[in-house]
């Protein structure tokens, strides 16, 4: 669980970064958005196993 927290924070920093950029890789940050979601629901499902565990 702490290491798909720190990957979601590395993807949302590396989001950040892009949006920063003057002319920003929107591919990129579609690709980086879809990484994201999936740290995201994997967290939900471990946090949801725990709960139920």
């Amino acid at each position: 669980m702490f290491r798909l927290t720190q990957i979601h924070q590395r993807i949302d920093e590396r989001l950040r970064i892009e949006l920063r950029k003057r002319r920003p890789d929107w591919q990129e940050f579609a690709r980086l958005e879809m990484l994201r979601q999936r740290a995201k629901h994997a967290l939900n499902r471990l946090a949801g196993r725990g709960l139920t565990a």
